[in-house]
């Protein structure tokens, strides 16, 4: 027992400063993708990549959806032009709309914070049920990760429950397969009002690899009323924890627009 106690005072606070500091990321870290007009694409990501990040507007000017972004090195590619897309190491990327993740730049508009009263709901309790539907396991490592000693998500009073009964809101990840839209629904049903809708990974918002398949919604479907798109494949855990708390205006002034350099 008491090799343990002084292992652990060996160690030191592990706990993360955010959102009280500066975020640390490995150097293989991708962030936000931006379309930079001083850049140059690699020569072998000139060609436009499979995904339905990039696209082209009705003017023949690109458009950066970073919701149906991989995060993949092939994505960053030439825009001719225009430029060419790179990652910066911003992992702000949570917005409270779809169409706030879709820009030329690549720029986000990041989420607001909930009206009066939800804030008074939820501002400092937040219950969250996690739903599966169809999915790899990233996003769902990623959430897990949320809870250990670096991340503490229980810090901010946010925890996840295992019945819908006892939570504020859902968080779906995956694809979104049509054989989990009964289940989904159903938990939803279950969550009392008012609730929060969470999307996290780029399969849940935008169908992700799997986007244009029979069997899946390319993401969550249109009916359902999403309060937060978490983009990332899979997301890192201070962009979901980023979102939550700017969601419930929980940021300090000082930590708005820090950013990891």
């Amino acid at each position: 027992m008491f090799d343990l106690l002084r292992a652990r005072m060996r160690q030191g606070m592990r706990t993360s400063s955010f959102p009280n500091g500066g975020a640390d990321f490995p150097e293989r870290f991708r962030g936000l993708p931006v379309l930079d007009p001083n850049a140059e694409a690699r020569p072998e990501h000139r060609e436009p990549a499979s995904s339905a990040f990039v696209t082209t507007s009705g003017d023949g000017q690109p458009m950066l959806d970073i919701g149906s972004c991989l995060f993949s090195p092939e994505e960053a590619v030439d825009c001719g032009a225009a430029g060419a897309v790179v990652f910066t190491r911003d992992h702000r990327m949570a917005s409270s709309t779809r169409e706030g993740l879709i820009s030329p730049t690549g720029e986000v508009e990041l989420a607001r914070a909930l009206d009066a009263r939800m804030l008074q709901l939820f501002g400092r309790s937040l219950r969250l049920r996690s739903v599966v539907a169809g999915s790899c396991g990233g996003c769902e490592a990623e959430l897990t990760a949320l809870g250990n000693v670096v991340f503490d998500l229980s810090r901010f009073g946010i925890q996840f429950v295992a019945s819908p009964r006892h939570a504020d809101g859902v968080v779906i990840t995956g694809a979104f397969n049509r054989n989990m839209r009964v289940a989904l629904e159903k938990t939803i049903e279950a969550t009392p009002a008012p609730k929060l809708i969470i999307a996290v990974g780029a399969c849940a918002i935008s169908g992700g690899p799997f986007r244009g398949s029979p069997e899946i919604e390319d993401g969550v479907p249109s009916g359902i009323h999403v309060d937060l798109y978490v983009p990332g494949c899979p997301p890192h855990p201070l962009t979901m924890l980023d979102g939550l708390l700017r969601l419930l205006n929980r940021l300090p002034a000082s930590a708005a627009d820090v950013s990891s350099t």
